[in-house]
């Protein structure tokens, strides 16, 4: 019976691990989120994907989320996972894996470029469960955003409703429009 059971918990970490590798993770995010060796990630990260797997440190600066795009693709993930995270059983993994998949689904909806990858967007996560990162409420829109922990929130206003002076505007400069925003859980 113990050996089923781990069967099973090895077939689905492999079947996690695939579902990151094809969402374009990194190596790393795999290592820290199963339990499988690293020589058998590599293989199965080369044999899904067709190719290495990208060297280098994960990306560690919370400032990325903080600038104006990055900052709405950031805050429509983080909402998506927060309501996940409320509403269903799963796993936290699983949770960021659904997050992000509904995440692709609403910007391919709007025509645009995902600027989030999910290893960012796993990053994202363990920022905010360490409390380098929060969500603080917009004081013109009600919507949550991405900000730093000790953000005024009284005075809080996002980047969609004050974009910054040099930012484009709506579909073409690769942005969240103001109805597309609108869909962005209040609480």
């Amino acid at each position: 019976m113990a050996r089923n059971k781990s069967i099973l918990t090895e077939a689905k970490q492999i079947e996690r691990a695939v579902t990151l590798i094809k969402l374009g993770a990194r190596l790393q995010v795999l290592e820290s989120e199963t339990d499988l060796s690293y020589e058998r990630l590599l293989r199965l990260y080369k044999e899904v994907s067709g190719k290495s797997p990208s060297k280098g440190q994960l990306p560690f600066s919370t400032d990325w989320f903080m600038t104006w795009q990055p900052n709405i693709h950031s805050s429509l993930f983080l909402n998506i996972h927060e309501y996940l995270n409320k509403t269903a059983e799963m796993d936290e993994i699983d949770v960021v894996i659904k997050a992000y998949q509904l995440y692709l689904e609403q910007i391919h909806a709007q025509n645009l470029e995902p600027l989030l990858s999910v290893t960012r967007a796993w990053r994202l996560v363990k920022f905010v469960d360490n409390g380098m990162l929060t969500m603080t409420k917009c004081n013109a829109c009600g919507g949550h955003f991405v900000t730093h922990p000790h953000e005024i929130a009284r005075h809080y206003t996002c980047g969609l409703c004050n974009p910054p002076a040099r930012a484009g505007k709506g579909k073409a400069a690769g942005g969240l429009t103001m109805a597309s925003a609108s869909s962005l859980p209040a609480d």
